[in-house]
């Protein structure tokens, strides 16, 4: 995005060895505390302005959260271990990231719920000691204010359509992990979809399979109750090609599973008006 996340984390690196490099060396334990106090503010401010520099505004969020995390800490681990996966994965996951914590935040309170949804997804995805790794940077990002409307706008830009909705699938699944979408977790989802450039239709399609309501059928294959049977069919059948699973199989197997869910969403909802009207 902008830069590969891969690109934003090298810069990291650097600041990394550069904050180790100018660090005193033989002074007293009580004066390399404060240093190392400093050095984390430091490699937290240079990593959010590298990242901003090199990574636009999602840079940005992340620089400032591993540099804060690694800032303060005592390892000699490469940052890049943080990041797994092939280059398309690593963006999809950053992405995932701050977007999750725009969810999280929309209705004024951090749910044990919505940390356990983010969690168990990164858990089946990478293991434990990955999704470790990434909810601590989640737990950084949760601390920032940002734009959201900038970083979805350049998650559009740089993301592949099937992708973005896919985002969009994951973070209504957020919304939902208390059962319940409160109408301020749906405001920012829209706003994140539209800053992204899904179409409402599309939005919509998606929310209908976590909002219920009368309509939901036929939300989902984004089409009105008057529609013609024509018109359902040809709906259902662009609906099938934009959510087909393998558009988004090299994202890993839980988002794959995740858009198996929504083809069948789409197709049930299908079924359901058919069943309806009676269309062979």
């Amino acid at each position: 995005m902008g830069m590969s996340i891969i690109g934003i984390v090298a810069i990291l690196v650097i600041v990394y060895f550069l904050y180790k490099s100018v660090k005193p060396k033989n002074k007293t334990n009580y004066t390399d505390n404060q240093t190392d106090n400093k050095g984390g503010n430091y490699s937290k401010w240079i990593g959010g302005g590298l990242g901003w520099a090199f990574g636009g505004p999602l840079g940005a969020v992340i620089g400032f959260a591993l540099g804060s995390f690694f800032g303060n800490s005592n390892s000699n681990r490469n940052i890049s271990d943080y990041i797994g996966g092939s280059t398309q994965q690593q963006d999809f996951n950053v992405s995932l990231l701050v977007l999750s914590a725009a969810v999280m935040k929309a209705d004024g309170t951090l749910k044990r719920s919505e940390l356990d949804y983010v969690k168990q997804f990164f858990l089946r995805n990478f293991g434990q000691q990955h999704a470790e790794r990434y909810i601590l940077m989640l737990r950084e990002i949760l601390k920032q204010d940002f734009n959201i409307t900038e970083i979805s706008r350049q998650i559009g830009h740089y993301m592949d359509y099937s992708s973005r909705l896919q985002l969009l699938h994951y973070l209504f699944g957020i919304a939902a992990a208390d059962s319940s979408v409160h109408e301020s977790e749906v405001n920012v989802i829209n706003v994140i979809s539209a800053s992204m450039g899904i179409s409402n239709v599309d939005f919509e399609s998606i929310k209908a399979m976590f909002v219920q309501n009368v309509d939901n059928a036929y939300t989902i294959l984004g089409v009105s109750p008057s529609a013609t049977d024509d018109e359902v069919k040809n709906a259902y059948r662009e609906m099938a090609k934009k959510y087909h699973p393998d558009k988004v199989s090299y994202l890993g197997d839980d988002v794959r599973k995740a858009a198996e869910q929504k083809f069948k969403e789409v197709n049930d909802a299908y079924e359901k008006i058919k069943k309806q009207r009676g269309i062979i």
